[in-house]
C-alpha cells in the first residue's frame, strides 16, 4: 500500500527556495520500507551534501537530511532514521519521548538513491524494518512521520513535516506521527 503526504515548513523556519515537497511511503516485500522524498525548488539556493561513502554517521540532522520516525501504537518507544543525500545514514532507538537514545544496531543498512536536477531533488530510501517489528513483538501497523531538515546556502535550516505540533520544531513529538503503514 502506497501512502503519500505533503511536507510543509515549520512556520518559524520558512524556506522560499522550496516550492513543493512530497513524500511517498510504501512497504515493499515483508518488512522492507521504501520512502521517496521529492523536493522541488531552486536547488542552487540549497546546501545539499555531496556523495560520500555510504556509512553510518551521527549528527546528520545538522544539515540537509531526510528522516523518518517510527512508532507502534502500544509503546512509548520509537525509532529515528536519518538519511543524508550524501549516502550517509543513522538509526536510533528511543525508550520514550527524547529519552534513552541508543544506536539501533538491528536496523538494516539502507539503500539510498539520489537524483539531483536544477529544480528537483529526489531521495529514495529502502530499509529493512524487520528488527523494529521483532523488537515490538507485534505485527500491528506502524505510525510514521517522514520529515526533513533543509539547509540553504546561507546556513539557515528549515524543518519540514506533514504535521507540526505547537511550539518550536519537534519531530519527536507524538502528535507528528501522522501516517499509518501496515507491515
Amino acid at each position: 500500500m502506497l501512502t503519500q503526504a505533503r511536507l510543509t515548513a515549520h512556520p518559524s523556519t520558512p524556506c522560499d527556495a522550496v516550492l513543493a515537497f512530497e513524500v511517498r511511503v510504501q512497504v515493499r516485500e515483508p518488512d522492507v520500507l521504501a520512502i521517496e522524498y521529492a523536493l522541488q525548488g531552486d536547488l542552487a539556493r540549497l546546501s545539499v551534501p555531496p556523495p560520500r561513502t555510504a556509512q553510518r554517521a551521527d549528527e546528520l540532522w545538522k544539515h540537509t537530511c531526510f528522516e523518518a520516525f517510527l512508532v507502534s501504537d502500544d509503546s512509548p518507544g520509537y525509532y529515528e532514521l536519518n538519511f543524508s543525500p550524501s549516502g550517509e545514514w543513522a538509526a536510533y532507538r528511543f525508550c520514550a519521548y527524547r529519552t534513552g537514545m541508543t544506536p539501533a544496531d538491528g536496523v538494516g543498512v539502507p539503500t539510498t538513491r539520489v537524483a539531483r536536477e536544477a529544480a528537483a531533488l529526489r531521495v529514495e530510501v529502502t530499509i529493512a524494518v524487520s528488527a523494529i517489528q521483532e523488537a515490538r513483538h507485534t505485527r500491528t501497523p506502524l505510525r510514521i512521520t517522514p520529515v526533513a531538515v533543509i539547509e540553504d546556502i546561507e546556513g539557515r535550516v528549515s524543518y519540514w513535516a506533514q504535521r507540526h505540533p505547537p511550539g518550536k520544531p519537534d519531530f519527536h513529538h507524538p502528535d507528528g506521527f501522522a501516517l499509518e503503514i501496515s507491515p
